[in-house]
């Protein structure tokens, strides 16, 4: 009788095995990243939490299931990793929709995340070969520039700068520099080799990618894109899961969008600070009729953007900055 009950057990346990999940976590950022304790911790923990212990996951970080933040849209499709962290604009052909929400003056600095959750709707046609478990969007992208003070359009004129994503490259050629895609792991040694004469990147980058240290100028305060960001599962293996596992991973991720937007803020707004108290380094923050040459020039942008995007664009920007 003994070896029957055991025999049962032994099953038992082996069946709650076979339904135990964990997914591969794809992060490009550095361990001691901000995100990676304040977001992607969070995430797995309250992944397992939500699933009762059915469903965890596993972080890499630092590009541990392979480097490059543009190439992580690609793990995932490929399913080298069951979720991966990164940004739509590496990859913008594929998120036009999406990328409407960076654009100059749709979003709020302080709603943005929430007023995208509010019309996620509207996004979601753009995630069929993918599923959208997070989206948040970030701190304003903000010119740092190595060795030229930038306080008005006639200033950037003809400087190569970095752009996160071809809407920021219109922006910044609208303004009058010649816009260069880069991952933002380069940035650090193409402004201190002279590559490129600046960054358009958000003011995390002032300690999380020591841009301190090889931009003496931080320009501030006209209109400008953000940078979102989101995290995707496979949409084999999400479909492999049950339902319950599924809930609990799209509950977490929508959990996590906001702790990551927060902890974006905090640290963009400290990096402004930091930039500030650096010996012979300058914020920049332009005065209203300063700002204003560089939003005439932002305007037309918008409109071409939409316009060529179509579909639900005007219907997202309408819907975003209300």
């Amino acid at each position: 009788m003994r070896s029957v009950i055991l025999a049962a057990a032994l099953g038992l346990a082996s069946t709650t095995a076979a339904f135990a999940e964990d997914f591969k976590f794809a992060s490009f950022f550095a361990p001691t990243h901000p995100y990676v304790e304040g977001a992607f911790e969070p995430f797995a923990k309250a992944v397992e939490e939500k699933s009762g212990g059915d469903l965890s996951v596993t972080i890499y970080n630092g590009g541990e299931l392979g480097p490059g933040p543009a190439e992580q849209y690609s793990r995932v499709l490929d399913g080298v990793a069951e979720l991966a962290v990164s940004l739509p604009g590496y990859t913008a052909s594929t998120f036009p929709l999406t990328l409407t929400a960076e654009l100059p003056g749709v979003l709020d600095t302080e709603t943005g995340t929430a007023d995208i959750w509010n019309n996620i709707e509207l996004f979601q046609p753009e995630y069929r070969r993918a599923i959208l478990v997070s989206l948040w969007s970030s701190a304003p992208n903000q010119l740092y520039t190595r060795d030229k003070a930038v306080r008005s359009p006639a200033d950037i004129k003809g400087l190569k700068i970095r752009v996160p994503s071809r809407n920021t490259g219109l922006l910044v050629e609208a303004w009058g520099a010649t816009p260069v895609s880069m991952p933002v792991s380069e940035i650090y040694n193409a402004m201190q080799t002279g590559v490129i004469d600046g960054a358009m990147i958000d003011t995390t980058a002032t300690r999380a990618f020591r841009l301190g240290e090889v931009a003496t100028y931080l320009t501030i305060g006209m209109d400008t894109t953000n940078s979102p960001f989101f995290i995707l599962a496979n949409r084999d293996a999400f479909g492999s899961l049950s339902d319950d596992q599924q809930a609990a991973l799209l509950e977490a991720g929508k959990e996590a969008s906001v702790k990551a937007n927060e902890v974006q803020l905090a640290v963009a707004a400290g990096g402004v600070e930091a930039f500030a108290e650096m010996d012979g380094h300058e914020v920049i923050e332009l005065s209203a009729e300063e700002a204003a040459a560089f939003n005439e020039l932002a305007a037309p942008v918008v409109e071409s953007v939409v316009a060529e995007t179509g579909g639900d664009a005007q219907a997202i920007v309408d819907a975003l900055s209300k």
